[in-house]
């Protein structure tokens, strides 16, 4: 099967709601056991996130959007004089935690915008579900099985950070957080991480005859699940040698004893392994493969949890031998929080909108995802 050229001809992101500050945040998500968390000011200080977005209504605390209806929000944007979503041949949806386990979040997508017949595909995992799905989108156009596609991201995360979700800390595990940021809850940890938000790319042929567009020249993902065990899961429960036993195991008592279906990260995991799996790792061998150089890398686009691994991810990539210079990287998660899949569509769009990309220019995007360690990178070049 021969392959054409693919690009990134819109791009569009949606927020749901006014953004919230750093001490709004627990007005909202509420108190775990009625007790203000003393994890979050601690948490916050290391993650650098000043502000982001909830698909909750502040005052009466119920939900304001569905995670389909966020992604359906965001694709509405792509709508415009030169695309008819009736036009849609292919929607692929990438997200962590869909609203329902059946059917698949990309019908439920497809049902909320009332499009005609297309293909639709989900695509699920955790951070890299938004490249995966972009990945899917771009292969079927490559391919000519489809003349256009639709690819999203996106994270209703507010939905499993409401408190009736969490138990209340321990005193011990915050004296351990307040030595070591790095060391943090399973649970609490990412209820000062994760937010609210989703992205949308329409995928053609041909550039646009007006504007900017992107040629996606690659995209590769690795897995290391062969190596490493779970670090950040959700349903399930983490035994001693390192498995996982899922909900479908339990009882709903005992699910909701353990706060089964909150989402948990292994922070001793993710810090010991983090920057070597989804850095250093991989980008050397893609970097021989793809025959990359850092001084054509215009702009770098970084999708790191918390700012407490900015520089971990530099002293990764100064050890893989590639290391961009920081006034070439591009990230909105102080401004826009960690949206997990939907992270690099808002980026990506963000840079879009506001910056003035040039023809020629070249994009390097890293999406890594410690679900069980695994990294995507996707290269651009601005037409």
């Amino acid at each position: 099967m021969t392959s054409r050229p693919v690009y990134i001809t819109q791009s569009a992101s949606f927020l749901p709601n006014a953004p919230v500050a750093n001490d709004a945040m627990e007005s909202v998500l509420g108190q775990a056991g009625g007790k203000p968390s003393r994890a979050r000011r601690t948490i916050l200080r290391s993650n650098g996130i000043t502000a982001r977005h909830y698909a909750v209504d502040p005052e009466t605390k119920r939900p304001t959007h569905t995670n389909a209806q966020i992604t359906a929000e965001a694709i509405r944007k792509l709508a415009s004089a030169d695309f008819d979503l009736a036009q849609l041949n292919c929607l692929v949806t990438g997200t962590s935690i869909a609203d329902q386990l059946m059917p698949n979040h990309a019908v439920m997508v497809q049902g909320e915008l009332g499009l005609p017949v297309c293909e639709a595909v989900a695509t699920s995992g955790v951070c890299l579900a938004g490249l995966t799905a972009l990945k899917y989108a771009y292969m079927g156009v490559a391919s000519g099985v489809h003349a256009n596609a639709v690819a999203t991201g996106s994270e209703a995360a507010s939905a499993v950070l409401s408190a009736r979700n969490f138990e209340a800390e321990s005193d011990a595990k915050v004296d351990a957080l307040e030595s070591h940021p790095e060391l943090a809850f399973e649970k609490d940890f990412l209820r000062w991480m994760l937010s609210d938000g989703a992205g949308a790319v329409l995928l053609e042929a041909q550039p646009r005859g007006h504007g900017r567009s992107l040629r996606i020249d690659w995209i590769e993902t690795f897995s290391y699940a062969g190596e490493m065990e779970a670090c950040m899961y959700a349903g399930a429960v983490k035994n001693p040698d390192g498995t996982l036993s899922g909900w479908t195991q339990m009882s709903s008592a005992d699910r909701e004893l353990d706060s089964v279906m909150s989402v948990k990260q292994d922070v001793k995991l993710l810090n010991a392994n983090v920057i070597r799996y989804t850095v250093e790792k991989p980008l050397p061998g893609l970097v021989e493969r793809r025959q990359l150089r850092v001084d054509d890398i215009d702009h770098f686009l970084p999708h790191y949890s918390s700012a407490f691994f900015r520089d971990k991810v530099r002293d990764g990539m100064i050890a893989a031998g590639f290391d961009i210079p920081q006034d070439r990287w591009f990230t909105n998660l102080t401004t826009k929080g960690n949206t997990g899949s939907a992270s690099m569509y808002i980026m990506l769009d963000e840079l879009i909108q506001t910056r003035d990309l040039q023809p020629g220019q070249r994009i390097l995007c890293w999406v890594p995802e410690s679900g069980r360690f695994s990294s995507g990178f996707m290269h651009l070049t601005v037409v």
